[in-house]
């Protein structure tokens, strides 16, 4: 369970929420009471349509707070990130783990950065930028193409030195796909396990789940809990969520319904 605390404005759903480092910091530690086994900390929204800050003010928002987890919890942190500055910074201050959305490729540093310090990396999918992603996407087929995506993403990896045990694979739901697109990511989580790396799945209120609801974002914890429930089942290994108390009851009840189908 990867408990999710952007230390952003502007984020989707929980932007503005914890506006000090001390905030911050005590939701993280929360988090990890809830059930949290990770601890996901973001400086830049890449929700649809954000657009970039600078490289100051992202690692002005991350880097104390990091700190603060480090000291407060065990638990490894990841940075979610696609500078390769902010992550080596990040790292040096307590994270184990970067996060990029852009799987690496928004930094020509940030594969050297990864593999240097022996962190771990989530290679997500993502069609175009945070800016135009939502900009009409089309896929001929969504699944197969987010699976060539993170094979040749993975060979980049190891190519650059990152040990593919240390590689995570996420296919991006709601980055770049409408709501037709999710869904069939939602439906063949089980084809992205071939890729042969853990896979994180990353459901959270997002806006496939407000579409099929008509809901806001404030609004949608049981469709969120029905997609954890889906995507446990379907043999994710990471699940990333806002509502960390809520999701861990969730996953536990799904993965007891997986173990007994298993003994049976």
């Amino acid at each position: 369970m990867m408990g999710i605390l952007n230390v952003t404005p502007d984020s989707f759903s929980d932007g503005g929420q914890y506006p000090t480092p001390s905030a911050a910091i005590d939701r993280a530690v929360r988090m990890v009471e809830e059930g949290a086994d990770l601890i996901d900390v973001g400086g830049e929204s890449t929700r649809p349509g954000a657009e970039p800050i600078s490289l100051a003010e992202e690692s002005d928002r991350v880097l104390p707070v990091i700190e603060g987890i480090a000291r407060s919890v065990s638990v490894p942190i990841s940075i979610d990130t696609q500078r390769a500055a902010v992550a080596r910074a990040a790292l040096a201050a307590g994270a184990s783990i970067v996060n990029d959305v852009s799987a690496i490729r928004a930094d020509p540093d940030m594969p050297s950065t990864i593999a240097e310090a022996g962190a771990a990396v989530v290679l997500m999918h993502m069609l175009g930028e945070p800016r135009t992603m939502q900009n009409d996407p089309v896929y001929d087929n969504v699944v197969q193409t987010v699976f060539d995506f993170l094979a040749e993403r993975i060979a980049a990896a190891c190519a650059a030195g990152i040990a593919p045990d240390r590689i995570v694979v996420d296919p991006g739901i709601g980055f770049g796909k409408t709501l037709e697109h999710n869904l069939a990511l939602m439906a063949n989580l089980g084809a992205l396990r071939a890729l042969g790396c853990p896979l994180l799945v990353g459901p959270s209120q997002k806006s496939f789940i407000g579409q099929i609801l008509d809901l806001p974002v404030d609004q949608r914890e049981e469709g969120t809990a029905a997609a954890v429930a889906l995507a446990t089942g379907a043999g994710a290994d990471i699940i990333r969520v806002h509502d960390v108390l809520e999701m861990a009851r969730v996953v536990r009840v799904a993965w007891a319904i997986v173990q007994a189908q298993a003994d049976h």
